[in-house]
């Protein structure tokens, strides 16, 4: 049967988005063994390597480099993947798009929840939206495992509920993980953006055009002490995306960056972040309450969030269960939502300065992700087979 654009473009989506996912897992294990050699020295070192131009106030260390200035593109790819949904996809109308917003939405407030009550009265509570988020390249990677077995319409659920936990994980660290901010580049940064929405306006669809000015945006915000990836998602939102262009500025962009984002900056942020010297006793990360938290946050918190927000939608007759699934599909959907990684591992790099702490987050989010991962492949295996 032939496919639908939008079908095939889900479709094309979730086939990079798998292989993505496993070029990550190879480079979270290169990092974490380079970390635990005679070799971290020089490993952690050379990350350390500062470059840039110091007349503009951007000279950073790679690590820097890495989180302010690759992962600006990469959430400028998430932020034109939630244009497209909105605009042509699974979030275009509201019956199409209150599960998948109702599942994201409970999927992010109980592991916060859940967080902050391990965490209360504590000098880690700030590490709260580290368990909120879902990384869709890891999710839909374990969920490509189950092949043709799985109902279709499941993966183009994942997708738009990851999608809309991006969105929010987004909104969350520009009001909350932000430095102290300068009203002049703040204002520097407001303009620029004005700008980019005058040429949406006057039609403009030079994708050059909006790269060179989405670059004044993406400097501006990095000095306004605002994290500069929410630069890309301004500048996604501004790029011309008509429903139905398959020319459009914005579905051009895609092609040009889904690919490197995938197989280049996903998988460099993952060498430079995910590395720790694992060092502490078991003991202490198990008693960790950062640990715990996130750990209880991811593992507990996304399936039950997502599946009672999920239920409560479809009993009230707000949404309807995905077509050829069932509720046990949902559950895995579930699990699967608590496959952490690089969006938790970004945000406890925001939320915390102690690289002890950060140990103890990144490990709690390794553990989280894997057991979430085989739970919902196994809920969904036995889901399969009822089919």
């Amino acid at each position: 049967m032939k496919k639908s654009s939008i079908t095939k473009a889900i479709y094309d989506f979730v086939q990079t988005e798998q292989s993505g996912g496993i070029v990550l897992i190879c480079c979270a294990v290169i990092a974490l063994f380079f970390s635990n050699t005679s070799l971290s020295h020089s490993w952690f070192n050379f990350w350390e390597i500062e470059v840039g131009f110091v007349s503009l106030g951007l000279h950073k260390s790679l690590l820097h480099w890495v989180n302010d200035g690759l992962m600006a593109i990469f959430f400028l790819l998430v932020g034109l993947e939630i244009k497209r949904e909105i605009v042509e996809g699974e979030l275009s109308s509201i019956k199409k798009s209150m599960l998948p917003i109702f599942a994201a939405c409970g999927g992010m407030i109980a592991p916060a929840v859940i967080y902050s009550l391990i965490n209360m009265g504590t000098d880690t509570i700030n590490g709260w939206a580290i368990p909120m988020a879902t990384d869709i390249a890891f999710a839909l990677g374990v969920l490509s495992l189950l092949g043709d077995r799985i109902p279709f319409s499941i993966k183009i659920m994942l997708t738009a509920l990851a999608i809309v936990d991006d969105l929010g994980s987004i909104i969350v660290i520009g009001l909350f993980y932000s430095e102290d901010i300068s009203v002049t580049f703040l204002l520097a940064a407001m303009g620029t953006f004005g700008v980019l929405l005058i040429m949406n306006k006057f039609g403009i669809k030079s994708v050059i055009l909006y790269l060179i000015t989405g670059l004044f945006l993406w400097y501006f915000t990095l000095k306004s002490g605002i994290h500069a990836s929410i630069s890309g998602v301004l500048l996604a939102f501004s790029i011309p995306l008509g429903k139905g262009e398959t020319d459009s500025a914005a579905e051009k962009l895609i092609q040009i960056i889904h690919k490197p984002v995938s197989f280049f900056i996903m998988p460099v942020f993952a060498l430079a972040n995910t590395g720790f010297i694992i060092h502490a006793k078991f003991e202490e990360v198990a008693t960790s309450l950062v640990s715990l938290g996130v750990l209880a946050g991811l593992y507990f918190g996304k399936p039950l969030g997502i599946f009672l927000a999920s239920w409560l939608a479809i009993k009230m007759k707000w949404a309807d269960l995905p077509a050829n699934a069932g509720w046990s599909h949902l559950l895995g959907v579930g699990f699967l939502g608590g496959i952490g990684f690089t969006m938790s591992i970004f945000i406890s790099l925001l939320a915390f300065t102690n690289t002890n702490i950060q140990g103890f987050s990144k490990i709690a989010i390794l553990v989280a992700s894997v057991l979430s991962g085989l739970t919902g492949f196994f809920i969904l295996t036995r889901s399969s087979r009822k089919i």
